[in-house]
């Protein structure tokens, strides 16, 4: 078993910046971490992913905006948002996965990118 704790949403302007963190816990071997985002009336979106000591991955939407990283010595893992704009709104979910293991997912944290 897998605990997600997701942190660091809440309302900034459009151009403005947020970082999302999300620490794991659990006797589990996780070798991607990622995170999705489902704004109202939509369905869940692929955002990001960071393979171990790997290769990341990201939505076109958000390329070149937002960097997926991870701290390996406090298994946790991050989103910096950068120039985010409304569409980006939506209540962002950690995942994290390993070898034959289902998704884990977190409880979310809400962003909202408005003036």
């Amino acid at each position: 078993q897998v605990h997600l704790v997701e942190s660091g949403g809440g309302l900034v302007q459009p151009g403005g910046s947020l970082r999302l963190s999300c620490a794991a816990s659990g006797s589990f071997s996780i070798n991607i971490m990622g995170w999705y985002r489902q704004a109202p009336g939509m369905q869940r979106e692929f955002v990001a992913q960071i393979i171990t000591h790997g290769n990341s991955k990201y939505a076109d939407s958000v390329k070149d905006r937002f960097t997926i990283s991870r701290d390996y010595a406090k298994n946790a893992v991050h989103l910096q948002m950068n120039s985010l704009k409304p569409e980006d709104t939506a209540v962002y979910y950690c995942a994290a996965t390993g070898p034959g293991a289902p998704y884990y997912w977190g409880q979310g944290t809400q962003v909202t990118v408005s003036s």
